[in-house]
């Protein structure tokens, strides 16, 4: 669940602000910053040792990457990399706001698009109405609570669909070089049907606890590239099909007598907590876990039926 405090970032001296942790899986964090101006002024220089993207929500600031200054408001977006030099002012005052994404060298350097990340300094931009909607529905997933897995599948997925927008793209991204890829080879094709089905099969003979880094450490892959084979070859994110797997578990377990809580259930299921069992739940069989207790549990010859 989502984080709370109030303070500058405890890593380094930065802008007093309110901020709320997201989630941080697999070498990746985010959270949420709305500042609290005390001196309108320049912050002290600070330097990136891991990617951030900076995603503005709303309020402007004015910012200075390695020297280069310039502004951020509601439509910016910004890249920065480590070993950047940035500082911040904010003479518009209180309000501004927005989302970062941390991400750990290690863990791009595992993507297919890694080389991409890696070439070339940092970028700005603006966030079109479509990168804006998918960043703000992210945020809100992230707050009602998802578990580390999903969460993780969700990051690397937008991180790949902030690459399709950003400068590092190229003509047609990532995305379109994979697409040509395995249109153009047969033995490609084949060989992602086979990853795809050792990570149902790693899914599925699994406890429910393994994180998105572990399965693609199990079947030898990137997460991002296990995440894009196997929505390609299935027609499912890994999420919902691991989603499906746990909750015909949860329906096993509800069917037995001895009412064991809900709350032990996502525990014991990996759940984020009892509201996103439940959530999972209905969205799939159209049913509350409760409902589908009663419905499932077996009563006494005689006993009245609901």
């Amino acid at each position: 669940m989502p984080v709370e405090g109030v303070g500058s970032d405890p890593r380094r001296k930065t802008t007093p602000a309110r901020w709320r942790v997201l989630g941080h899986p697999d070498g990746m964090l985010i959270y949420q910053v709305r500042c609290i101006v005390e001196n309108h002024g320049w912050t002290d220089t600070v330097t990136d040792d891991r990617y951030q993207v900076f995603l503005g929500r709303s309020g402007a600031y004015q910012r200075r990457v390695n020297g280069r200054g310039g502004v951020s408001d509601a439509t910016s977006i910004l890249l920065t990399r480590p070993g950047d030099e940035m500082a911040v002012a904010h003479p518009y005052g209180c309000g501004d706001s927005y989302t970062c994404l941390e991400v750990a060298p290690e863990v791009l350097e595992r993507r297919p698009d890694a080389a991409r990340w890696f070439s070339g300094n940092g970028w700005d931009g603006s966030t079109d109405p479509s990168l804006d909607l998918a960043h703000r529905l992210l945020v809100a997933e992230f707050r009602r609570g998802l578990d580390g897995f999903e969460m993780a599948e969700r990051l690397h997925r937008f991180l790949g669909r902030l690459l399709e927008h950003s400068a590092l793209a190229g003509e047609g991204g990532a995305e379109a070089e994979l697409s040509r890829s395995v249109r153009r080879r047969p033995a490609t094709l084949a060989a992602h049907r086979r990853l795809a089905d050792r990570a149902r099969e790693v899914l599925a003979t699994s406890d429910f606890t393994l994180g998105l880094e572990e399965v693609a450490r199990a079947v030898g892959a990137s997460p991002h590239h296990l995440s894009r084979v196997f929505q390609r070859v299935t027609g499912s994110s890994l999420t919902a099909y691991r989603n499906r797997l746990r909750v015909r578990a949860v329906l096993d377990t509800l069917a037995e007598p001895d009412g064991r809580p809900l709350g032990a259930l996502a525990s014991a299921y990996g759940f984020a907590d009892q509201a996103h069992l439940s959530r999972v739940v209905r969205e799939q069989v159209g049913h509350p876990p409760a409902r589908l207790r009663r419905l499932l549990t077996p009563r006494e010859p005689g006993a009245d039926v609901a």
